[in-house]
């Protein structure tokens, strides 16, 4: 089975678990986001800047393994027409039952972001990505499909892991672990992340996922850090995440 599949099941059963990424948004967060109140995350705590947003009516907004209805949801209620891709047969559901119970349009695919996006060039004002890099082996060639797949001043809005998750123990209190984190080359790593039922993940570097991005032809104009919203780093402040905005000239 490739990776990629083990993580697709891995998430499916996170949700059925009740895991904090996989539960929709409420039916009064939904309307409050019809009259303008919104809260929209890239990374754990902090909400997404309203400024780095393009004007959302009409928007043609991708949500880039952003199931889960979340966050699609809301730029709905703002009168984007969106469409999502997710590899979660659960997460893709969620946004199912969420645009059936608000009574709006939706695409929904269920793809492997490793793979070339089945999108035309040119097609999207923006790509909203959140945490989700850490699911894939090789990030580069999903900066250059973002890319190709925006409109010319479109918007690339991605949430990061920035490697410190990886080095630590589950308590987050010791260094266990070197970079990169791959359980792809390393078969301890492996057996013991399906043993705890994390799925296959990795680490990336600053090189590859900002790097990535300027190298795919994106400016980026603006940048955020972030820790998760509980555990020992977040206690201390110390960021695991950061968010980035680019766009493509």
């Amino acid at each position: 089975m490739k990776y990629q599949d083990i993580n697709s099941l891995t998430v499916d059963d996170w949700c059925r678990q009740g895991w904090e990424w996989g539960k929709p948004v409420t039916h009064e967060e939904y309307l409050a986001a019809v009259g303008g109140e919104r809260k929209i995350f890239l990374t754990p705590t902090k909400p997404v800047p309203e400024k780095w947003f393009v004007p959302l009516k009409g928007a043609k907004v991708l949500g880039l393994a952003s199931g889960g209805a979340q966050q699609i949801p809301l730029f709905c209620a703002a009168g984007a027409k969106c469409t999502v891709l997710d590899y979660s047969a659960e997460q893709c559901r969620s946004e199912r039952e969420a645009a059936i119970r608000e009574g709006y349009s939706v695409e929904i695919l269920r793809a492997d972001m490793t793979e070339p996006l089945p999108f035309p060039d040119e097609c999207f004002d923006m790509v909203f990505h959140p945490v989700s890099n850490c699911y894939i082996e090789k990030v580069e060639p999903v900066f250059k499909e973002c890319f190709r797949v925006l409109k010319r001043g479109g918007i690339l809005l991605c949430g990061l892991d920035n490697g410190i998750n990886f080095i630590l123990d589950p308590a987050q209190r010791e260094v266990v672990n070197s970079l990169p984190y791959n359980p792809l080359k390393d078969k301890s790593l492996f057996e013991e992340g399906l043993k705890r039922g994390e799925g296959v993940q990795f680490s990336h570097t600053a090189e590859e996922q900002i790097g990535g991005q300027l190298k795919a032809g994106f400016i980026l104009t603006d940048i955020y850090e972030d820790t998760d919203r509980e555990g020992n780093l977040a206690d201390k402040n110390i960021p695991q995440y950061f968010a980035t905005r680019a766009v493509k000239p």
